[in-house]
């Protein structure tokens, strides 16, 4: 399969390649210079709709890591209108699979790590105000609405905490 990979330089980027490159085509894309890659890198801002567009035609699956968690203006523009421009991208080119990083976990109540494993679907998750999470939220329902009006097979993954073995 070819996977587009936005975000490819950002804290998961270069452990999803890991986990991709020996079963897929991947072409990888991040705001950032590129890195050491045997793959195709294109320098790709995800605010821009004809840019992720254009980085989009011929692939099969868009996998969207981009994030901006601090500068308002620009959160909004990677998290949301990002988000925004990943999926009319990928209706465009046809692409049906699309995987998109939501917020960090967050439920409204007692701390989630209360919760331990018996977090399921009855517990809604909740954004708040903060500006991260709630621009990430936006970007998660930006793709429930395309994949209720498209023929698309959206995933939204919820976080909870990463660890960086190196840090």
């Amino acid at each position: 399969m070819k996977v587009l990979l936005i975000g490819a330089n950002g804290m998961l980027g270069p452990h999803v390649v890991k986990a991709l490159e020996d079963l897929h085509q991947l072409r990888l894309t991040d705001i950032k210079d590129a890195p050491e890659t045997v793959h195709e890198y294109v320098q790709l801002d995800v605010a821009n709709l004809d840019a992720v567009t254009t980085a989009a035609k011929g692939m099969d699956a868009i996998v969207n890591l981009s994030v901006l968690r601090t500068d308002r203006k620009i959160a909004f523009d990677v998290n949301a209108r990002g988000c925004y421009n990943v999926m009319t991208a990928a209706v465009k080119n046809g692409i049906k699979r699309v995987v998109n990083t939501g917020p960090h976990f967050t439920i409204a109540g007692p701390s989630y790590e209360d919760f331990d494993f018996d977090i399921n679907s009855e517990i809604p998750p909740r954004s708040g105000t903060g500006l991260y999470a709630h621009t990430k939220s936006l970007g998660q329902e930006i793709c429930r609405v395309f994949a209720a009006n498209h023929d698309l097979f959206v995933i939204t993954l919820l976080f909870y905490h990463f660890l960086e073995p190196d840090k």
